[in-house]
C-alpha cells in the first residue's frame, strides 16, 4: 500500500513537471488539463500494471519481485560504486591542483600570469580606441582584439601557451602598425549618416583620410565617419598632396593626440560664426569700418594722384595748370607786376585763399577715420556688455554656473571687442599715412607760394 502509494506521488510529481511548459507556454486551465490527463494516463498505467501483477500466479509474483529487488541491489551497488570513484577523483585533482599551484610558485609563474594580466587590461583600451582596429577586423566567430583583451585579463584559470602567443602577437602589431602608412577599404559614415565603403590612406594611429577629407574614428562602431566640417584649406591642401603621393616623403598632418586636437581644430567656431551668433552691434562694428575703409582708399588714391601732378608742376612753375593745387594756386596769383609791392598784403591774402581752398580737399575724410578710431573700441564695448548680460541670463535661467552654458555670452562680448579693437587700429594708421601726404602736398604749396611772393616783389623793386 506504501508503495502504491509512492507510486501515485512520483506519477503526479512526473506530470506536474511535464506539464511545466504547457504552463510556460498557456493559461492556468491549459496546466489543469495536462495535469488531469497526464494523471489519468499514469492511474490507467498502474491499474493494468497492478491487473497483471494480481493476475499472475503466486510463483510467478514472488519471481517478479525477486527480480525487482535484484536489480535494485544492483543499481544501488552501482551508484555506491560511482560514488566512490567521484571521491577518489575529487581527491586526485585537488593533488594535482595542490602540486600545480606548489609548481607554478616555485617558478614564479603567478607573477609572470599576473603581468601579463595587467598589460592586457591596459592594452585593452589602447587598442580599443585605435583605429588600426578597422584595418585588423576579427574573423567570424571569434572575439575582437580589445575584447580578447580584456576576456583575458579577468580570467582566473591559467593561460595556456596560446593565450600568451596571441596577447604579445596582438601587441606587436599594434606597435607595428603604430608606424606604418597603410591604405586599404573599410566602411566610412558620411555625413548623411549611411555608411560606405571606401578607401582609406591611415598614418599610424593618429590620421585617417579618405577622398581627400580627414575621418573621425568611432571606437564604438569600430568605424570611420568624415568630419561634418574640415580643417582650413591648407591642412586640406596638404592632406591632397599626400593622398597623390606615390614615393618620398611628403608632408602629412598628423595628430598626436589620435584624433583630440583634430576634433576641437574642427569644431572650433569660424570668425563669420562668431559674428552670426553674436549681437547686432557686430553688425554696426563691421559696416563703420567698411565705410572708414572705402574712405581712406578713395583719398589715399586722390592724394597719391595729387602728389604726382604737384611733383610734375614743380619742374614747370611757369606753365600752372588747374589739374593739380600748385597750379590753381600759383593761377589765383595774377597780378600788376607794377602795384605789387604796394598790394603785397591783397597778394598774401589771395594766396592763403586758394591755399584754404585746397585745404578740405586735401584733408578730406581725416576727419571721418579720427571718428572710427574712437567709436570702434566704444561700440565693442557695447557687445562687450551685450555678451555678458547673455551670460548672466544664461547663469540665472539654468540656476548653474556651467562654463558650456556661459561659453556663448562669454563668446560674444569677446568678438565684439576684439571687432572694435581690430577696426580701430588699422584706422589709425591709415589717419596717420592720409595727415602725412596732406601735410607734405600743404607745405609745398605754402613753400610754393610764398617764395612765389617774395621774388615777385624783388623783382619788381629791382626793376
Amino acid at each position: 500500500m506504501i508503495k502504491s502509494k509512492q507510486f501515485i506521488f512520483g506519477a503526479a510529481a512526473a506530470a506536474l513537471l511535464s506539464a511545466t511548459p504547457a504552463f510556460a507556454q498557456g493559461s492556468l486551465e491549459g496546466l489543469l488539463a495536462e495535469v488531469q490527463a497526464a494523471r489519468a494516463s499514469e492511474q490507467q498505467t498502474f491499474q493494468q500494471r497492478a491487473a497483471e501483477f494480481n493476475g499472475a500466479p503466486a510463483d510467478q509474483q514472488a519471481k517478479m519481485l525477486s527480480e525487482a529487488q535484484s536489480r535494485r541491489e544492483g543499481l544501488a551497488a552501482e551508484s555506491d560504486k560511482l560514488s566512490a570513484q567521484f571521491s577518489a577523483n575529487e581527491l586526485v585533482i585537488n593533488e594535482a591542483d595542490k602540486k600545480l599551484r606548489d609548481k607554478a610558485a616555485s617558478l614564479g609563474l603567478q607573477e609572470v600570469f599576473g603581468l601579463a594580466r595587467q598589460v592586457a587590461g591596459d592594452s585593452a583600451t589602447i587598442l580599443q580606441q585605435s583605429l588600426i582596429s578597422t584595418q585588423f577586423r576579427a574573423a567570424e566567430g571569434e572575439s575582437n582584439r580589445d575584447a580578447f583583451l580584456r576576456d583575458f585579463a579577468a580570467a582566473q584559470r591559467a593561460p595556456t601557451h596560446g593565450d600568451l602567443e596571441k596577447v604579445w602577437l596582438e601587441l606587436y602589431g599594434e606597435m607595428t602598425q603604430s608606424g606604418a602608412v597603410a591604405k586599404y577599404t573599410t566602411k566610412v559614415v558620411q555625413p548623411g549618416g549611411e555608411p560606405k565603403d571606401a578607401e582609406v590612406i591611415r598614418i599610424g594611429p593618429f590620421t585617417a583620410m579618405s577622398e581627400g577629407k580627414y575621418l573621425n574614428y568611432l571606437p564604438e562602431l569600430k568605424a570611420f565617419s568624415v568630419y561634418p566640417r574640415q580643417p582650413p584649406a591648407e591642412f586640406m591642401a596638404t592632406g591632397a598632396a599626400f593622398s597623390a603621393a606615390t614615393s618620398g616623403y611628403p608632408e602629412a598632418v598628423v595628430d598626436g593626440s589620435r584624433g583630440v586636437l583634430m576634433s576641437l581644430y574642427v569644431e572650433r567656431p569660424t570668425w563669420l560664426y562668431r559674428i552670426e551668433h553674436g549681437e547686432k552691434v557686430n553688425y554696426v562694428i563691421l559696416l563703420v569700418g567698411l565705410i572708414s575703409a572705402l574712405c581712406f582708399l578713395f583719398q589715399l588714391a586722390f592724394l597719391i594722384v595729387t602728389r604726382m601732378r604737384v611733383g610734375a608742376q614743380l619742374k614747370d612753375l611757369g606753365k600752372p595748370s588747374e589739374n593739380n593745387p600748385l597750379g590753381r594756386v600759383l593761377l589765383a596769383f595774377t597780378g600788376d607786376a607794377k602795384n605789387i609791392e604796394q598790394d603785397a598784403d591783397v597778394a598774401e591774402l589771395r594766396i592763403a585763399e586758394a591755399v584754404f581752398r585746397e585745404v578740405p580737399k586735401l584733408e578730406r575724410y581725416q576727419a571721418m577715420l579720427r571718428l572710427a578710431v574712437a567709436a570702434g573700441p566704444l561700440l565693442g564695448l557695447i557687445g562687450t556688455v551685450l555678451g555678458m548680460i547673455m551670460t548672466f541670463q544664461s547663469i540665472t535661467e539654468s540656476g548653474s554656473s556651467d562654463p558650456k552654458l556661459m561659453a556663448e555670452g562669454i563668446g560674444a562680448a569677446m568678438i565684439a571687442t576684439v571687432l572694435g579693437i581690430g577696426i580701430a587700429i588699422p584706422l589709425l594708421f591709415a589717419n596717420a599715412l592720409l595727415t602725412s601726404l596732406s601735410k607734405g602736398i600743404t607745405q609745398v604749396i605754402e613753400e610754393q607760394s610764398a617764395g612765389m611772393l617774395a621774388e615777385s616783389i624783388e623783382r619788381t623793386r629791382r626793376g
